[in-house]
């Protein structure tokens, strides 16, 4: 798999080992890996720009490399101790989009994940002693042979993963500062143009736009949207009173939440954002709610009507029994498509929307990247 990333990876290489940088590319697994894994640096996938496999990798190399078992001590890693669960846990945590990262790509996602693109290769890169809380890289994916004129060589790729994945974290702050400018200018700046505003936030809306940013922007067009409306309600005749809907956003972008992106209040609708049209996505966020009714957001041109058929016939071959499939599909409350959040957007800016949208994504963005307030900054 080559994408504009892939370079990047190669050049480093290069740097390091010369015209053996190719030869190297192609023989390490952990090479390979990574190089699916940051195939969303530049865009051009529908691939999440998301960092907790990356760095349980680079919190275990990284210790690797500082305990000199790349140089000085190379040989002994097999005799090493172990880093334990609470330093590498620390460590993560202080690498740029790593504050709200948990145990579990240590523990087991990203051996799952390696599994699943090399299902022929036995060696995994985790190593770990549950009982007492220490963790290994697996130092044979880092000792890379290659044949070279005749003769079998074996290089070391520690330190070379480690400058991999700081790289492809300085593309993905770089495209998102770039965005949070943009944002800033639309939103601050008086008399913006506002076809040009519109403009933009199509394109956050596109199939190759980071799926951080179009979770962050659907949720701000909508959020507005909903907020025009009200319902009256209340616990007893002589209660019923006025509320406008507010949207709630339940936690960071790709978290494990159980399938709820999105909460609105006061009527408890629940929305899920996703990239595809995959039934099986779709019915497991279902049941993982008991078959609560769900409003999915989907990055797709496909309108509505499309993305439901094409659910419902994935659904058929799926299980072939048609009660199963519309009991499934009636927990669709409804799907909303980039079209739609477009033409939300545009109504609401012709009634002046503009500003408290973008500040919205502003807010939302800036909680979602770790940085910190405006005021503090001053």
């Amino acid at each position: 798999m080559n994408h504009v990333f892939t370079e990047t990876i190669l050049s480093i290489l290069r740097s390091r080992f010369g015209d053996n940088a190719n030869l190297i590319f192609d023989n390490s697994a952990l090479l390979q890996y990574l190089n699916i894994k940051t195939r969303s640096a530049n865009r051009g996938s529908k691939a999440r720009g998301a960092f907790a496999n990356h760095y349980a990798l680079y919190v275990l190399i990284e210790d690797y490399v500082k305990n000199g078992f790349a140089n000085a001590r190379k040989g002994q890693y097999s005799t090493y101790e172990g880093a334990r669960f609470t330093h590498l846990l620390r460590r993560q945590h202080e690498l740029p989009f790593g504050a709200k990262l948990q145990n579990h790509a240590l523990n087991s996602r990203v051996n799952d994940e390696f599994t699943k693109f090399f299902p022929t290769i036995d060696v995994r890169p985790v190593v770990r002693d549950q009982q007492a809380q220490r963790y290994w890289i697996n130092e044979q994916l880092l000792l890379v042979k290659v044949s070279s004129a005749g003769e079998e060589q074996s290089y070391n790729i520690a330190q070379t993963v480690i400058d991999i994945i700081d790289a492809y974290v300085r593309s993905k702050i770089s495209a998102f500062e770039n965005f949070l400018a943009a944002s800033r200018q639309i939103a601050l700046l008086p008399g913006v143009n506002k076809e040009a505003a519109i403009d933009f936030i199509r394109k956050q809306l596109h199939p190759n736009v980071d799926a951080r940013i179009f979770e962050i922007v659907s949720f701000a067009i909508l959020k507005a949207h909903y907020g025009e409306f009200s319902v009256y309600w209340g616990w007893t005749l002589e209660d019923i009173h006025e509320e406008y809907l507010v949207l709630f956003k339940t936690g960071r972008t790709n978290a494990n939440d159980g399938g709820i992106d999105y909460v609105m209040k006061p009527l408890g609708r629940f929305f899920q954002v996703t990239e595809t049209v995959n039934v099986n996505k779709y019915f497991l966020d279902i049941d993982k709610i008991q078959r609560f009714p769900l409003t999915f957001v989907v990055k797709t041109d496909d309108s509505s009507e499309m993305v439901r058929r094409e659910l419902q016939e994935q659904a058929r071959r799926k299980y072939g029994v048609d009660a199963i499939v519309e009991r499934y599909m009636q927990s669709i409350e409804e799907i909303i498509n980039t079209s739609m959040l477009v033409e939300m957007f545009e109504k609401l800016v012709r009634k002046g929307q503009l500003e408290k949208i973008m500040s919205e994504i502003i807010l939302q963005s800036r909680a979602e990247f770790n940085l910190e307030d405006e005021e503090t900054e001053r």
